[in-house]
């Protein structure tokens, strides 16, 4: 290809105008059930029914991004509300995918706000962020007394698949969970492409799979902890668990998504009858 016809796709790429979506959701607890009473959405971004495959008293909604993934220039906001008693269980029909960005940074940002006695699980299948992707990734999650929050992130350096490795561009992490203003957990990092601290032993030791699991609001029980300790971890996986006063965190590290989602998922299935007082019931949507 010409140097021109190069330059003229560069430039088609760069005036292309990003997508800018919302959604906003919100649950509301009516006698025994948890309905979904608010459904806000612009752009790509959807909810198309709820569902209940562990009877009433939890909702479980499916979020879709039509584009399949996010590219430069696109903007992506979720929000999420439950009101007292209400109980909601999120999660995504697919793996998301952040593609390279051309020199047009994208960002997306998850809002989640739990009343009283009421519980968000967020539970995102996993995200693949391509090589020369350049991304921001922001939660911010605000408790009321009695209010639970549990979610995870796995996150996939390069499309592993085909052998490639996250050599260029950036991805942002900012994650605040608080409690009436006072913060329970406050992170925040840069995974910088290329940049020596992936292979370091005291960074993500050649990894290309990073993932977290994040329980708030709960006082952390010491068996809870000594369970999430003893589950095995298969296929080269490295792990680590770690209780503070209100937050429990459960990371690992791992050559692929798959060993990575079957250990969070574990610590999961501990955590959701002991603190959460559920059954753990994995979305149906997981399987497929």
């Amino acid at each position: 290809m010409r140097c021109e016809d190069l330059k003229r796709r560069a430039d088609e790429e760069a005036a292309r105008p990003g997508w800018h979506a919302r959604l906003a959701l919100g649950f509301e607890r009516h006698s025994a059930a948890t309905r979904l009473v608010r459904r806000e959405h612009c752009g790509p971004l959807r909810v198309q029914r709820a569902f209940y495959p562990e009877g009433p008293a939890t909702c479980h909604a499916i979020v879709l991004h039509p584009p399949g993934g996010i590219a430069g220039g696109d903007r992506l906001e979720v929000e999420l509300a439950a009101a007292p008693g209400a109980c909601a269980l999120l999660t995504t029909p697919g793996a998301g995918k952040w593609y390279r960005a051309g020199g047009r940074p994208a960002q997306q940002s998850l809002s989640v706000r739990v009343a009283p006695s009421a519980i968000i699980e967020w539970l995102p299948q996993e995200t693949i962020v391509y090589d020369g992707a350049e991304a921001t990734m922001q939660t911010r999650v605000e408790l009321a007394e009695g209010g639970t929050f549990c979610g995870w992130e796995i996150l996939c350096l390069g499309r592993t698949a085909s052998g490639e490795r996250f050599r260029n561009g950036w991805l942002d992490l900012s994650t605040r969970i608080e409690r009436a203003g006072r913060p329970l957990w406050i992170e925040r990092g840069r995974l910088a492409g290329g940049a020596a601290w992936l292979d370091a032993a005291a960074g993500l030791a050649g990894q290309p799979v990073s993932a977290t699991l994040l329980l708030a609001g709960k006082a952390v029980a010491r068996d809870w902890l000594d369970a999430c300790r003893t589950l095995p971890a298969d296929g080269g996986v490295l792990t680590g668990v770690t209780a503070l006063p209100e937050v429990l965190v459960a990371r690992c590290l791992a050559p692929g998504t798959e060993v990575a989602r079957a250990w969070l998922s574990a610590v999961w299935q501990v955590l959701r009858p002991a603190a959460l007082g559920r059954t753990a019931v994995p979305p149906r949507i997981w399987s497929t």
